[in-house]
């Protein structure tokens, strides 16, 4: 065992380790405040100054986190936070967070991972630990990670550590947070998959899986999302059929789950949202066409999901037809703009796609979400209702329900409704019926 690695682990062990998070937004700050729980000093990295100084002055912003559990760290001086990267000289292991968006032509940006690379290499020190946490294609931490942190004269597995885990932030989960998921971890070479699985079990209470190499867990983060991707593009297809038979979907899908082997349920909606299922799909079908492969069913799976939006659109103008109402014109009220419920994330939500076709489409589209008063989408804001009043229900041509948050009192809403289109049977318990239209 090298001497390098003696010393980490041994201050790792002893929580004498300072622990550096990039980025931190809704996968870096639950990470940073359990790491600093666990009794490390940490520091967190950002470039946008108002997250900063949020942080030092323990202002939660990200409903996974517990604020009494920030404002413990941050006042006792466990957790840090600063856009000044010369610190990460003083960090023995740093974990990037960062997002990994797509570009206009839908291939991956990984700009923000690259400068964090960049920023970590000019003070990357002999011992140090790198870890990146955020969702990418296969081949990008030994490809472009290691190239660059290696510029500084230090070599991987010899001088310094590098590793990649993959984040699994869900957010809104009840049951699984930060604290309690597993984690998997592959590093560059045994030395720094020990070394980061170290770290990992003495903060994290799921688990540590370790696999062979980086490649092996980006690409495990990949077939997880895409598994997600593809049989949520089955049950849209099911809801699409199964309307067109006169069959209600949610009915077959609650007696296929009743199977309790071969069978887990997916379940329809107005499209895909949120910041891993509806992009991470296309990190691995970009990175196959580097092998000649073309992948048929994820990119089909992703059409239907990329279309739901606009089918939801086109039922909402068949309610409204068949109540002898034009959509040009129609007031339309769109309740939940969330990418999920009880969240206030509308990160790639389509709810925002339903409501620019309900635009282009001549309607007059409004939004009520209590999380969300007010959203940017394509360069545009867009302000929502400030309170679901009855007026505003009675007043409505149809009701579209995008996002099902428990809050709502769906009793209410049927009752004042005209007609209500309801995408994720979140009306199921309503007895009365007779103006409710299911996807």
């Amino acid at each position: 065992m090298s001497n390098r690695k003696t010393e980490l682990l041994s201050k790792i062990e002893g929580k004498t380790a300072t622990v550096g998070i990039i980025g931190l937004g809704y996968v870096g700050l639950p990470l940073a405040v359990e790491i600093a729980k666990a009794g490390y000093k940490t520091i967190g990295f950002d470039v946008q100054e108002q997250k900063v100084e949020q942080v030092n002055r323990a202002h939660n912003y990200i409903g996974d986190v517990v604020d009494s559990a920030l404002e413990d760290v941050v006042k006792s001086g466990r957790l840090s936070a600063t856009s000044d990267f010369s610190f990460i000289s003083s960090v023995d292991c740093v974990a990037i967070c960062v997002p990994t968006p797509l570009d206009k032509y839908q291939q991956p940006d990984i700009s923000y991972v690259k400068g964090s690379t960049e920023s970590v290499a000019k003070y990357l020190h002999a011992g140090m630990l790198v870890i990146l946490e955020s969702t990418t294609y296969p081949g990008t931490t030994e490809e472009l990670l290691k190239p660059i942190l290696e510029e500084s004269g230090l070599v991987c597995g010899k001088d310094f550590f590098l590793a990649f885990s993959p984040e699994r932030v869900d957010p809104g989960n009840k049951q699984y947070k930060t604290k309690n998921t597993p984690k998997v971890v592959g590093g560059v070479g045994k030395d720094s998959t020990e070394v980061a699985a170290a770290l990992y079990r003495n903060v994290l209470e799921g688990g540590v899986y370790e696999v062979a190499s980086p490649a092996v867990a980006e690409m495990e983060k990949l077939l997880e999302n895409t598994y997600r991707n593809i049989n949520i593009g089955l049950a849209n297809e099911m809801a699409i059929i199964c309307n067109r038979m006169g069959i209600n979907v949610w009915d077959v899908i609650d007696a296929a789950k009743t199977k309790p082997y071969g069978f887990q349920a997916f379940y329809p909606g107005p499209g895909l949202g949120g910041h891993c299922i509806p992009l991470d799909p296309f990190y691995l079908t970009w990175k196959a066409r580097e092998y000649d492969y073309h992948t048929r069913l994820i990119e089909t799976s992703g059409e239907i999901n990329t279309a739901m939006p606009e089918y939801v659109v086109d039922r909402a103008m068949k309610v409204l037809n068949r109540n002898k109402t034009a959509m040009n014109g129609a007031r339309v009220l769109i309740l939940g703009v969330a990418y999920k419920n009880d969240i206030d994330d509308y990160r790639e939500s389509p709810a925002l796609n339903v409501i620019d076709h309900l635009l282009e489409q001549g309607a007059d589209a409004v939004f009520f979400d209590p999380y969300i008063p007010e959203y940017k989408h394509k360069g545009k804001a867009h302000k929502g209702l400030t309170a679901l009043t009855d007026d505003e229900l009675k007043n409505a041509d149809i009701v579209i329900i995008c996002t099902a948050h428990e809050c709502f009192d769906y009793n209410r809403i049927q009752s004042l409704s005209k007609a209500i289109f309801d995408t994720r049977n979140a009306m199921k318990d309503v007895a009365d019926r007779s103006n409710i239209e299911l996807l």
